[in-house]
This record gives C-alpha cells, sequence and structure tokens, in this order.
C-alpha cells in the first residue's frame, strides 16, 4: 500500500498540503470528527485555536492507529473551524506545526479543506477535524 501525495504545476503555490493524493489499499478508514477533548470528554485548551488544533489532531491519530493507520496513510483531511478569519491561519498552522513530529504529520499536510462555521456542536469546541485514510 502507498500513497502518494503531489501538486502538480499549475495548481497554486505554495501551500501547507498538497492538491493530490492517489493511494492504493483495499481498506478505507474513515475517523469521525475529532474535537479537543481528553478521553474522559473534558475540554482541552479552552479559548486556545493552536491547542484545539494540537487536540485534535491528537485525538484523530489515536482513531488512525486504532484501524491500524497513520497519517502516512490519510488522503484527505477535513478542518471545521469557528469563527474563522484570515487572521487565525497563524494560530492554526502553530497548532499544526506543534504536534507535526509528534504524530508523523506530512509536512505540507495530505489534501485538505479549511472550512469556517459559525458554530460547533458546543459552545467550546472551535476545531473539528475529520480524516480519511486508506490502507491495505
Amino acid at each position: 500500500m502507498g500513497v502518494q501525495l503531489f501538486s502538480p504545476q499549475g495548481m497554486m503555490q505554495p501551500v501547507p498540503y498538497h492538491h493530490v493524493a492517489v493511494a492504493s489499499g483495499s481498506r478505507h478508514v474513515h475517523v469521525a470528527g475529532q474535537i479537543s477533548r481528553d478521553e474522559a470528554g473534558r475540554p482541552v485548551a479552552s479559548g486556545d485555536l493552536r491547542g484545539q488544533v494540537a487536540q485534535a489532531l491528537r485525538n484523530t491519530a489515536r482513531g488512525l492507529g486504532s484501524a491500524g493507520a497513520g497519517f502516512s496513510d490519510v488522503v484527505r483531511l477535513t478542518f471545521y473551524v469557528t469563527n474563522w478569519a484570515p487572521e487565525r491561519i497563524g494560530d492554526f498552522m502553530a497548532g499544526v506545526d506543534d504536534v507535526a513530529a509528534e504524530l508523523g504529520l506530512p509536512r505540507p499536510l495530505p489534501p485538505a479543506s479549511l472550512i469556517g462555521v459559525d458554530h460547533l456542536f458546543e459552545p467550546d469546541v472551535e476545531v473539528e477535524v475529520e480524516a480519511t485514510a486508506i490502507v491495505d
């Protein structure tokens, strides 16, 4: 199994993610939206976008790992962020940078979307991350 990540010539450069992922494998792993909560459901990093991004990615890694996958198998990430504004990108990317080495996040990231939303299901939740991976 393998995931090939690339950004073809003629597509916007540079971006913090690859534009295309091509994967071969037989099992699809879909990790539901992960937020910044610990295993007991307690909020982690309330009011801190950077910390919430990091914790949501840690939880995503746990979900992937439970299915025998890792971020090297991910072909798609979707981030939902409340009250999004372009000036928040620094804190968002800092959260990614904080855990990239720890979690084995490829840099640039796999194909990803960041979608700004008014709110998520709880008032303290600022970030939700979904992942799709392909493994043998």
